[in-house]
């Protein structure tokens, strides 16, 4: 069968990843597999056997430019597939302008809980973000991550059309064999790894640390920030907190810290703390939408509740001085074998629904 994945660009993140992974996975079981970015931006490792296609350096924005690169990929996808999946909001925008067969949308993040946030700040944009989403996605076939996402979407954004739940992949031996290359701490450390923006929740993060008493050091990875390294200097964090930058192979970070931190205020699932289990690192967790609470359903002790420093400072603190233990977590929901299974079950159907007209 052949496989398209449309994406905006292979910038460091999570839902980038996850592309890669699948085209990687697909490949291997013999399918014809595109990867098709909207420009030239690439930070992940590509694995063997895909070579992304790109279709600008640098996609242009704006009502003319998403009409631009839809025509540009109606016409790279202009021979059969049978299944098409596009990845965040503005690759799901331009592949549904580009009026694709067999399209799917995968949604990555949990948009209710990112319009409630956007409201706070500013209402008028939040209503037109919403108004946006629901003319984008709610006659659309969409593939959610999680049973938290599933909710959000009918609950918040109305969407009434068919949702599938395929959970991201994680081929857990490959994770293992990677976090067993060349590593030594400096120092024993707890570790954060996500984008800086408000998501996340740096100031969180930081706003807790300062009330844990430890001598580890807290590992950041992410790329340096101006406005990230002034929040750290304003806590007196300097000698306790470093900027890692973004790493390709995280793996040996995740698998040598003494925790991992999920401050955010929402995700869509949270790899880093399926990937931190699977290395066997211990977690806290903030209790986001969505996401945390199914994966840690046999760990509840490791959940927080969001925006609350003094509440994230205390697990963190109990975490450290007694570690749950990572293997408790059922994370066979989200084992890169099954998940192969669910998308190619998803393109027989288009490729059945094709054949009868």
């Amino acid at each position: 069968m052949k496989f398209a994945f449309v994406i905006t660009n292979l910038a460091g993140g999570g839902a980038e990843k996850v592309v890669l992974t699948l085209a990687s996975g697909l490949a291997g079981r013999g399918h014809d597999v595109d990867v098709v970015l909207l420009e030239r931006r690439i930070e992940h490792k590509i694995p063997e056997g895909i070579t992304p296609t790109c279709l600008t350096e640098k996609a242009p924005r704006g009502w003319l430019g998403k009409r631009y690169l839809a025509w540009r990929l109606a016409r790279y996808l202009a021979q059969p597939v049978d299944l098409v999946i596009s990845a965040l909001p503005f690759a799901n925008e331009v592949a549904i302008l580009a009026n694709l067969p067999h399209h799917w949308c995968r949604i990555d993040n949990t948009l209710g809980s990112e319009i409630d946030k956007l409201a706070l700040t500013n209402p008028d944009k939040a209503r037109r973000r919403l108004r946006r989403y629901r003319t984008l996605y709610n006659a659309r076939p969409l593939i959610a991550i999680s049973n938290g996402m599933i909710d959000d979407l009918r609950t918040r954004i109305g969407v009434t059309g068919r949702i599938e739940k395929i959970s991201n992949p994680f081929d857990f031996d490959a994770i293992r064999r990677d976090a067993t290359m060349n590593f030594v701490p400096e120092r024993p450390y707890v570790i954060h790894i996500g984008r800086f923006n408000t998501q996340k929740r740096h100031d969180l993060l930081l706003d807790a640390w300062v009330r844990v008493a430890t001598d580890r050091e807290l590992v950041l990875l992410t790329a340096a920030n101006p406005a990230l390294q002034a929040m750290i200097d304003e806590r007196g964090l300097a000698h306790r907190v470093r900027i890692a930058g973004f790493q390709t192979n995280p793996y040996p970070w995740i698998a040598n810290a003494d925790l991992l931190v999920l401050s955010s205020d929402h995700e869509g699932l949270s790899n880093v703390l399926i990937e931190a289990l699977g290395c066997g690192t211990p977690v806290v967790s903030t209790d986001c939408p969505s996401g945390p609470r199914e994966i840690l359903a046999a760990l509840p002790e490791c959940l927080v509740p969001c925006g609350n420093a003094e509440r994230l400072a205390a697990a963190m603190t109990h975490c450290l001085a007694t570690p749950p233990n990572p293997s408790c977590a059922d994370l066979s929901a989200y084992d890169i074998h099954g998940v192969l299974d669910a998308y190619e079950r998803l393109a027989a159907e288009c490729h059945t629904q094709a054949l009868l007209g």
